[in-house]
């Protein structure tokens, strides 16, 4: 029986807003490795659990899907966001600075 791991994807690099970020992922466990394609040079699976990547809008549910299905998971806690402190422009400027300006 194929293995799953469920979590909460994290925001990406190129990304500003926090969108697509509040679902639960549940993605099956590779399980066999990736084979070279001789021609090509491309990396692939005959595993078509790969390819399946299920949203859930809790984590809740999704573990009651793996249950139902019998699928054997494991949940990763998503890690805390840091909220950054906001700084506009003029903020360089300042007379009480706490770091000496350089220029």
């Amino acid at each position: 029986m194929p293995s799953a791991r469920i979590f909460q994807p994290t925001k990406d690099a190129s990304q500003s807003g926090m969108a697509r970020t509040k679902l639960w992922l549940l993605e099956f466990d590779q399980t066999g490795p990736r084979e070279t394609d001789p021609l090509m040079g491309w990396t692939g699976s005959s595993d078509m659990l790969q390819q399946v990547r299920l949203e859930f809008e809790t984590r809740e549910e999704a573990i009651a899907y793996a249950k139902r299905a019998g699928i054997a998971y494991r949940v990763e806690e998503p890690q805390k966001t840091v909220m950054r402190k906001g700084l506009s422009y003029s903020d360089n400027f300042k007379f009480n600075r706490t770091a000496p300006w350089t220029h």
